[in-house]
């Protein structure tokens, strides 16, 4: 098998070991594990190999009174939280067989318990088996507990996200303060390169050494000696952790095929990132449709106009859901692919020309259109086969693809998506030609605005899209504005300006979105008082200032941002763009932002030789194969941009992507504002 059909088959391999366990059981999971499931094949693949029922982990549910068999999916430690959960289910059924499997691996699990040794056998496993042979009341029942990395989400051939590690976010600045506190003042970090795995916190060690164990596997599975290479103090950290892997040493003196793998930091472009210059329809369709409960990457499809019901409060909750996740057959494959990486208009005709092709298969009266695709055209395409049963289940993957593109097209806060753009835009050309206050002082207006009418027109800014565009102009900042005492001192009068003007305007919404309910830490604008919300804003400013600073240790790629030469306007440069251009540039240039990770004495020799003599060090181009890792996530246009540099450069290298996510603008200020990067939640 090639590397890369190994590397497509890979997540459904992880399942096998689950799928050999749950005949005749009931299937409790977390959120994490479902959604890598959900990518995988979803439920059926469980209801094939015998599973009775598929529950959500969680202390309110129960195997019922017939159920003797269950199995526990989890992408957490065995202790704490998780551990509680599993005794509750357990408590509340009659279970007199438990299958546990956790994503985390045994040798993780030693580390949650403190021990250094390396011990024989799986004794943390064995001892959790004890206690659950104990809560299901007798001793001589079955327990038994595993390790499987069920951690991958194939979104298409060529892109695998992983869910369990959706909050796993790069550290900032405010981070290396709260490191550097525990500190004493002469070992403290000068920067975010020089923190180190033993430095940042137990909960942030476990999720980096449980990545580095599922990418071993997979390497691993596909017979593979990887290379890494890292760009940014996080990625530093995991391709360290990846190269030093003690499982890892075996399979590279043995494994007949080579690979790079490259870890990027997403805090290293988060221009690109909050950007709406994607032109993208699955990044629209993530941002304008509601969230499928419990998922990162996938959306509720309204299914109602597959039948004749008209959309009323009673009607609203009858039908489940559709989603984007239509692996069932190639041609659902390969849409849903053009509409992740190709541009909108090719992905909307790609979807009328496939709604077409179906309907003419089952002889269905459809009406041929050139021109401009609508969402009305798509919808009375889709319509077309609420009459058959037959066409409406051999062509289900295509119309919830069809009515996901229609749904978006015609969503009313589609008009915000074009009125950021217009700004980002306007920010971008203003940024050059001003100070960084004067293009603060340009947001105050949009602030305003929303003030006295809050959420009276779709198109109006909301305060999300505000926080989002904030990010934009601090990402861009440091590089392109004048920085000294003077100019400093103004930013940060200006600052003080705009956190007054959105404290007033935050104590004024009707209703608070998940960010800022996030954020604000209240649910209901009631309980928002003035100085909460100002003490929650100056924390966001902090954030911002941080990631304004996030390049400042690069030297080749410490921009993304190209002036106005008085012909061309300012433009932006995708980071991932930079680095790939040097990764295939012909001459294999040594570029010392692009880090070499050593696993092992051989490499730390070669790079100890090369001070004093020419020694070829390794090149992420050396391989047929090129692993891109994004930490923090990846947007859909970036996909497409990748596989852009790679054709450009007529390269023979093949290029596959991980990401921890896949983003849409509104994620980056909930993983900035919201989330506790250096200790992720392990489930203790």
């Amino acid at each position: 098998m090639l590397p890369t059909e190994g590397f497509a088959c890979f997540p459904r391999q992880t399942w096998e070991k689950v799928l050999s366990k749950i005949n005749k059981a009931v299937v409790f999971m977390d959120d994490r594990c479902m959604e890598s499931l959900h990518w995988t094949g979803g439920a059926s693949l469980l209801f094939d190999a015998g599973a009775r029922n598929i529950k959500l982990l969680s202390s309110f549910e129960s195997g019922g009174e017939n159920a003797p068999k269950a199995v526990f999916v989890v992408s957490t430690v065995l202790k704490g939280r998780t551990a509680d959960i599993i005794k509750d289910i357990i408590s509340l059924s009659s279970f007199q067989y438990c299958v546990v499997f956790t994503s985390v691996p045994h040798s993780v699990h030693l580390l949650a318990n403190n021990v250094t040794a390396d011990l024989e056998g799986n004794p943390v496993f064995e001892q959790f088996e004890e206690k659950l042979c104990e809560w299901m009341g007798d001793m001589n029942y079955t327990a038994e507990v595993m390790h499987a990395p069920v951690v991958f989400a194939p979104l298409s051939q060529h892109l695998h996200l992983l869910p369990a590690f959706s909050d796993l976010f790069p550290l900032l600045d405010v981070d290396l303060e709260t490191i550097n506190k525990k500190k004493p003042e002469k070992r403290r970090f000068g920067s975010l390169m020089d923190v180190d795995m033993h430095s940042v916190p137990p909960e942030l060690q476990i999720q980096i050494k449980c990545l580095a164990s599922a990418l071993n596997s997979l390497f691993e599975f596909i017979n593979t000696r990887e290379e890494s290479f890292s760009v940014g103090p996080m990625s530093r950290l995991i391709a360290g952790e990846l190269a030093s892997h003690p499982q890892a040493k075996n399979r590279r003196k043995a494994a007949p095929n080579k690979a790079s793998i490259v870890f990027v930091d997403r805090t290293l472009d988060l221009t690109g990132a909050v950007g709406h210059h994607g032109d993208n329809l699955a990044e629209k369709i993530l941002s304008v449709l509601p969230q499928l409960p419990g998922h990162v990457t996938d959306v509720q499809v309204d299914m109602l106009e597959l039948t004749h019901l008209k959309h009323t409060a009673d009607t609203q909750s009858i039908l489940a859901p559709g989603c984007l996740a239509q692996n069932q057959s190639a041609t659902t494959r390969l849409l849903w692919e053009t509409m992740l990486v190709a541009k909108q208009k090719e992905a909307v005709m790609e979807v009328r020309r496939q709604l077409v092709e179906e309907a003419s298969k089952e002889n269905l009266p459809i009406k041929m259109s050139l021109g401009r695709v609508t969402a009305e055209q798509l919808c009375s395409y889709v319509q077309l086969f609420r009459d058959s049963w037959a066409a409406l289940e051999s062509h289900s993957g295509v119309l919830q693809l069809g009515l996901a593109a229609a749904q978006t097209l015609r969503h009313p806060t589609l008009s915000r998506w074009d009125a950021c753009l217009a700004f980002e835009r306007l920010l971008l050309q203003a940024l050059g030609d001003s100070d960084l206050a004067e293009v603060l002082k340009q947001l105050l207006p949009l602030i305003k605005s929303g003030e006295s009418e809050t959420g009276s027109d779709s198109s109006e800014l909301s305060m999300d899209d505000l926080l989002v565009l904030l990010v934009y102009v601090y990402s861009l900042a440091q590089e392109v504005c004048p920085s000294g005492a003077e100019e400093d001192e103004r930013v940060e009068k200006m600052e003080k300006e705009l956190i007054g003007a959105l404290t007033l305007r935050l104590t004024q919404e009707t209703k608070l979105s998940p960010l800022l309910q996030d954020i604000t830490g209240v649910s209901s604008p009631n309980d928002l008082t003035m100085e909460r919300a100002h003490s929650a804003l100056e924390n966001v400013f902090e954030m911002l200032r941080g990631i304004s600073h996030a390049r400042d240790h690069l030297k080749q790629f410490s921009s993304v941002y190209t002036p106005s030469d008085g012909v061309h306007q300012a433009t932006y440069r995708p980071f991932l763009k930079q680095v790939l251009e040097e990764i295939f540039h012909p001459d294999k240039r040594e570029c010392a932002d692009i880090e070499h990770m050593s696993g092992g004495l051989t490499d730390l020799l070669k790079t100890g030789f090369s001070m004093f003599m020419k020694v070829n060090r390794p090149h992420p181009s050396d391989h047929p194969l090129l692993f891109l890792l994004l930490v923090g996530g990846v947007t859909p246009s970036e996909l497409r941009l990748i596989r852009e540099v790679v054709s450009n450069h007529k390269t023979n290298t093949q290029v596959l992507v991980m990401a921890t996510r896949l983003l849409k603008p509104s994620d980056v200020p909930h993983l900035l504002f919201n989330t506790d990067r250096l200790k992720p939640d392990i489930g203790v």
